[in-house]
């Protein structure tokens, strides 16, 4: 049986004496500890320039779990020796998640503890002023810590300090251009402050530097099409909205409340794109969606599969326009005015 193993993720050891000294260890646990039976090729992971190991996405066949294990057991190993940073790896098995692991430094470093506190606090209530102190913490004692200053711009974001969190997303993203969390937190900064093709750019490289077993992925592609709507740009939110309705989520992922919101508007952009009989099946999906957040107007709905049903030259639309009408949308009125 063959597997699909994907890594991703940098962990920073903060000097040269301490990269070599890893890079040491790494080679002799590999040789004689897992006897080469693992999936990261080490000339390409060890970045000597910046004392760091970095993969910033690789996907690759694995024959056996063992060998995936002993993967994940080697980057928990060597993590331990870092000063900052942060691993993904994933098991898939014909698309299916068999194992996820997250991997990061949990050391007694000044660093570490810092950064980690601070971002225990940083959603906490009445926290985040303790939040960016400890998180400061860590910057300081570590000038490179990537994940700090996106935590800290999160910080910053949640008490509307707009322009300091800026600052620290777009620090971050300098320090490691591969993480997807402060291209999401800085679109939607530029979103709020207005400036949605810069917001459309960064949640484009949010989408870019994820994965779709990710659910910044999808949030990505969300906020992304929600650009796009509030310019009334339905062919720019087309793949986006097309993508993320058709996605089967995970019960429990946030994700999936807002597919009808996502689902509806997909059926609007395939009536921009002159895709009626499309269109009409999919408002037929929205109709049968429960919602929870976002929820679509029935009368929304009702409305606009009966513009579908017009235009794709099918009968029945009047009754879901009559139907859209005494609920008082007045669009429906207009749209049985015209026959």
């Amino acid at each position: 049986m063959t597997y699909k193993s994907i890594f991703k993720g940098r962990l920073e050891f903060g000097s040269p004496k301490s990269f070599d000294k890893v890079r040491t260890m790494y080679q002799s646990r590999v040789e004689n500890y897992y006897k080469n039976d693992v999936l990261i090729n080490e000339e390409e992971v060890f970045d000597a320039s910046s004392s760091s190991f970095v993969i910033p996405r690789l996907i690759t066949p694995s024959t056996s779990q063992k060998t995936w294990k002993n993967t994940v057991g080697l980057l928990a190993y060597i993590s331990q020796y870092a000063v900052a940073g942060e691993f993904g790896g994933w098991l898939i098995d014909n698309g299916t998640i068999i194992s996820h692991k997250t991997i990061e430094p949990n050391s007694d470093r000044a660093a570490v503890q810092a950064f980690l506190k601070g971002r225990a606090l940083v959603e906490e209530k009445g926290k985040q002023d303790e939040a960016i102190v400890e998180l400061t913490k860590a910057i300081n004692k570590f000038d490179r810590h990537a994940l700090a200053y996106e935590r800290r711009g999160r910080v910053n974001h949640i008490l509307k300090n707009y322009q300091d969190a800026l600052y620290d997303y777009t620090k971050s993203i300098d320090l490691n251009p591969s993480n997807t969390a402060p291209y999401f937190g800085r679109g939607l900064i530029h979103r709020k402050n207005g400036d949605i093709e810069k917001a459309i750019e960064d949640f484009n490289l949010a989408i870019k530097t994820s994965i779709p077993l990710q659910s910044i992925y999808w949030q990505a592609h969300r906020r992304k099409a929600l650009c796009h709507l509030e310019t009334g740009d339905y062919a720019g939110a087309f793949n986006n909205l097309k993508f993320y309705s058709k996605r089967k989520f995970k019960p429990g992922d946030a994700n999936q409340a807002w597919q009808p919101f996502a689902t509806f508007h997909y059926g609007r952009a395939l009536l921009a794109a002159k895709n009626y009989t499309e269109a009409v099946d999919v408002f037929k999906q929205v109709e049968a969606m429960p919602t929870e957040v976002e929820a679509v107007d029935p009368a929304e709905i009702l409305y606009y599969k009966a513009l579908a049903l017009k235009k794709s030259g099918k009968n029945g639309y009047r009754k879901d326009a009559m139907q859209a009408a005494k609920m008082g949308y007045t669009k429906a009125s207009d749209l049985l005015a015209s026959d």
